[in-house]
């Protein structure tokens, strides 16, 4: 073998250790773990993308599911789970759930579904090659919140105090405020915050938003703040305050309305990563792709419940009406 050819084999083993593992897909069972806050609908897309490009679960593919259910102080010992049961490669969503996943694990290939800003957190220094063995797709979270308070304030053109719910544990949360408080700015209005991590705190928030009476209410995308949408939505609705969220989940249980990335689109091509993965390619070479489709979601029946005329312009462009 040539000098040459030698050293280029020896740095290709030295830049993508995973190899070996990506070459079990061949024939036989591949193993992928899934870590995150809770079951999402857009999984079911990735399981359905997976299958269409060839991994049937049973048969050459299995899933193993950690799911923190609410408490993401949780996420480090279900990634180091995963890490115990050596997987093939890790699907995550979540700035925590991520960077659980990549504190656990050098080697083991993370494929992110969405997260907020992977290069403002610092989970990545390139987007375009993010090196070591973290990959996926961001959702521009951050850059979006301040297109919500945008769409709140054409719905409540009087709208000038927003209570904003916000998590401080979460390592995504200065980058959403700070986009928030941008557009704040543009749009004149004052943004009241509260902090809400567990169960007491949020229902201290819900004691002094009674007492504070707001205008409306902003909530950026949260694991937390999601897994209590019920609530939140139905506090909205019996205190008259207009919503705007980052997840359609939230207009689900019965928010106003949401600004958010296609998500099925994001699962969708990350299972295209996966499976590329598997098949020997270099997760830090796979660029950090950004959402190309968004969803305005709509809640008529919450309009009516707040009494609320939705600008026609806003009706006729929404994504989805959930009735």
């Amino acid at each position: 073998m040539k000098r040459r050819e030698f050293i280029g084999l020896v740095g290709g083993a030295a830049a993508w250790p995973f190899t070996a593992s990506a070459q079990r897909a061949g024939g036989k069972i591949v193993t992928i773990g899934i870590l995150a806050i809770e079951p999402w609908p857009p999984i079911n897309t990735f399981r359905q993308a997976l299958d269409d490009l060839g991994y049937v679960e049973g048969k050459n593919v299995r899933f193993e599911y950690r799911y923190a259910k609410g408490r993401n102080e949780r996420f480090p010992e279900l990634a180091k789970d995963l890490v115990g049961l050596n997987v093939d490669a890790i699907l995550t969503w979540g700035t925590d759930a991520v960077l659980a996943a990549k504190q656990a694990t050098a080697t083991i290939p993370i494929v992110m579904g969405s997260v907020g800003d992977p290069l403002g957190i610092g989970i990545v220094t390139n987007l375009a090659r993010p090196g070591g063995n973290v990959t996926g797709f961001s959702s521009r979270a951050a850059e979006l919140e301040a297109k919500r308070l945008q769409l709140l304030k054409e719905v409540v053109p009087g709208l000038s105090r927003v209570a904003t719910l916000f998590n401080p544990t979460n390592h995504y949360t200065p980058l959403a405020l700070q986009s928030a408080r941008k557009g704040a700015q543009v749009l004149d209005l004052s943004l009241a915050l509260y902090e809400v991590y567990d169960i007491t705190t949020l229902n201290v928030a819900f004691v002094q938003l009674t007492k504070n009476r707001p205008d409306g209410l902003f909530v950026p995308g949260d694991t937390f703040l999601v897994s209590q949408r019920g609530g939140i939505a139905q506090f909205a609705i019996e205190n008259k305050l207009p919503s705007v969220y980052s997840l359609r989940e939230h207009v689900e249980a019965g928010g106003l309305m949401a600004y958010t990335p296609n998500y099925d689109d994001l699962f969708r091509r990350a299972a295209s990563y996966v499976d590329k993965i598997l098949k020997g390619a270099n997760p830090g070479e796979l660029p950090i792709e950004q959402p190309t489709k968004f969803h305005l979601v709509i809640n008529p029946n919450t309009a009516r419940a707040l009494s609320l005329t939705m600008p026609p312009r806003l009706l006729a462009t929404a994504d989805e009406v959930i009735e």
